[in-house]
């Protein structure tokens, strides 16, 4: 497939071309071929594009929990200064 400006233009030199009646007789194994190959394959009926065969996208992998935060937080300040003044604590008064 070639990219016109946004738009997909079929390209049927580059790719496998089968007629209808033998992909019919072949569906399970040309099904495989595009599978594992991933390239896809033109269907003609009397010569005319009648469907195209492509592979399915490759599966996102589910993101592990960790580190999925990574890079959202922005420190601001001194984060080991006490946050308070250390006469205002509560536990240092007598």
């Amino acid at each position: 497939m070639d990219n016109d400006h946004g738009k997909l233009k079929a390209t049927h030199k580059a790719m496998q071309t089968i007629s209808v009646s033998k992909f019919k007789a072949t569906c399970l194994s040309l099904l495989e071929t595009v599978r594992k190959t991933g390239k896809p394959i033109l269907v003609t009926k009397r010569g005319e594009p009648l469907a195209q065969v492509v592979p399915p996208p490759s599966p996102k992998r589910k993101s592990s929990w960790l580190g999925c935060m990574a890079g959202t937080a922005t420190i601001t300040g001194d984060i080991i200064a006490p946050a308070a003044d250390p006469d205002e604590w509560e536990a240092e008064r007598d």
